[in-house]
Formats: structure tokens, C-alpha cells, sequence
């Protein structure tokens, strides 16, 4: 049979629409052109573009975290878990594709690390205030991590907004007293500008969601968070992994630790009686 076109079917064009006034519309919505020229090297080593663009497109991962987490958090202010499920399921996605940005960068050797390591002078990643507000909506809250910022207006005011914010975990186990369960008083007073410490009492709390119903919405919260928790560990210890190899135990730039301060880091647990509990189960 022939397969022309039916008489009334618009004709397929051969090409896409290519003429427009000034930009496309590509252009105006992804501001590709602004992204791709934000890359300005400091030395003549190669290598050094594939670092300065695989730490740019982490800055943009944390950014859209701190978007997904935020938005879990206000859910979470209104008893709304599925919306909030929904951001920590979309956030271990992308969790994953953040992760994956140290393939790049994961094999460097010493050499090829110190051909362009002076380029950034003091600069360090512990410095990034996108990655700080991040560590702040997981509850690893600390004033002086601020002081860095206090000469970028902008940084240091929503770093400070965030600080003086309840966590993403604060507003889980808010939820969890407002649907019955046992979260003392003094977890959900507590100054939020603090760092989060574990408690025996939520432990327990965590230990009778799970001992519940399985395809209850709590346990669901449970295991989406849990989720985000392994993949930030899997993060820290993969920037561990990536730094020992390129530079062994010297000294980070920036004034920082290195890898002693990476392994203080990765032996930490984030939510940590969701992963406690478990032995009580």
C-alpha cells in the first residue's frame, strides 16, 4: 500500500526553526553562553579545565540539593510527607550524578595534581557557601563556618538565614512528636544554630516506626532519607579517596587538614539514629 501522507497532514518540515531575533530561546532559558564562559584557567597545564569545570557543575548539584532539601523541609512544616518524599527521592538522583563528578578527578596522580594546585592559591572547598548551606540543612551546623563569607554580603546573609533555620532533620522529628511519637522536649527546643548530636530517645522512636507498618508513610520517610544519608557518605568518602590519591596526607589548601580532616568528616553518620536504630529492629 502507499505510505504517502493522508491529504490533510501538514507536511513534516525538513528543518527546524532557525531564524531568530537576536539569541534562541534555548539560549535565554538555559543561559548556556554565560555557563561556558565562566571558565578562566590560572595555569598552562591542560588538566586544569577539567578541574575548574567538574568543581563549577558540583557548585550546581549542591544548588539544586539545597533547592530539593528546602523544599522536603517547608513540606514537612505542613504535614505534607508525599511532597517531601518526593524532593528525597528526586535528590537521591541527583545525589548520584554529584557523586559521579569525581570520575574526572578520582585518578589524578600527585603530578598531575600539582601541575595546576597552585592555581588556587588558598582556595579551598570547605569555602564553598552553596556546599555549607547544604552541610546546614543535614544538621552539621557550625557559626564559624560563616567567617569565611563575611566579605560576600549575599552569602554570608543566607548562610546566616540558614544557621539560624531548623534543619531538614529538625523538621522530621517535629513531624515525628506531632504524630505521636516520643521526641523530647529537649530535641525539639534545642538551639537549631547547633550542631545535631544523637539521641538514645529518637533512636528508640526510629526503632518503633520501623517496627511498624512497613508501607507506612513514616517508614517511606525513613528509607528516603536513609537514602540521602548513604550517598552523602558515599560523597565524603569518595572526596577522601580522590584527595588521598592526588596529594597523600599533605597539607589541604586553604589552610585545611586535607585528608586528616576528610576522614574525620567521612566517619560521620548523617541522620544518625535512622542508621542506629536499625540494631534495635
Amino acid at each position: 500500500m502507499s505510505q504517502q501522507a493522508h491529504p490533510h497532514e501538514a507536511a513534516e518540515p525538513e528543518t527546524p526553526h532557525l531564524d531568530f531575533a537576536g539569541t534562541t530561546p534555548y539560549e535565554d532559558y538555559v543561559r548556556a553562553d554565560l555557563l561556558t564562559h565562566l571558565q578562566h584557567t590560572l595555569s598552562d597545564d591542560p588538566g586544569e579545565m577539567v578541574f575548574l569545570v567538574t568543581t563549577q557543575v558540583m557548585e550546581l548539584w549542591f544548588t539544586v540539593l539545597v533547592h530539593e532539601w528546602e523544599t522536603a523541609a517547608r513540606a514537612l512544616r505542613s504535614d505534607d510527607v508525599p511532597t517531601a518524599i518526593a524532593a528525597l527521592k528526586r535528590s537521591v538522583r541527583e545525589l548520584e550524578a554529584l557523586n559521579a563528578s569525581w570520575t574526572p578527578l578520582a585518578a589524578l596522580t600527585p603530578a598531575q595534581f600539582n601541575s595546576y594546585r597552585g592555581a588556587l592559591g588558598e582556595g579551598s572547598g570547605f569555602q564553598s557557601a552553596m556546599y555549607r548551606r547544604l552541610e546546614f540543612l543535614l544538621g552539621e551546623k557550625s557559626a564559624s563556618m560563616l567567617v569565611p563569607h563575611r566579605g560576600a554580603p549575599r552569602a554570608y546573609a543566607e548562610l546566616e538565614k540558614a544557621l539560624h533555620e531548623p534543619s531538614l532533620y529538625d523538621e522530621v522529628l517535629r513531624l515525628l512528636a506531632r504524630r505521636g511519637h516520643a521526641v523530647p522536649d529537649a530535641v525539639l527546643e534545642r538551639d537549631v544554630s547547633e550542631r545535631y548530636e544523637p539521641s538514645e530517645a529518637v533512636e528508640q522512636v526510629w526503632a518503633a516506626v520501623y517496627c511498624g507498618d512497613q508501607d507506612g508513610e513514616l517508614v517511606r520517610l525513613g528509607e528516603a532519607l536513609t537514602d540521602v544519608a548513604e550517598l552523602v557518605w558515599r560523597w565524603r568518602n569518595d572526596h577522601l579517596v580522590a584527595t588521598r590519591r592526588a596529594m597523600g596526607a599533605k597539607a589541604g589548601t586553604g589552610g585545611s587538614a586535607g585528608v586528616a580532616w576528610l576522614e574525620k568528616r567521612a566517619r560521620k553518620n548523617v541522620f544518625p539514629e535512622l542508621w542506629t536504630a536499625r540494631s534495635h529492629v
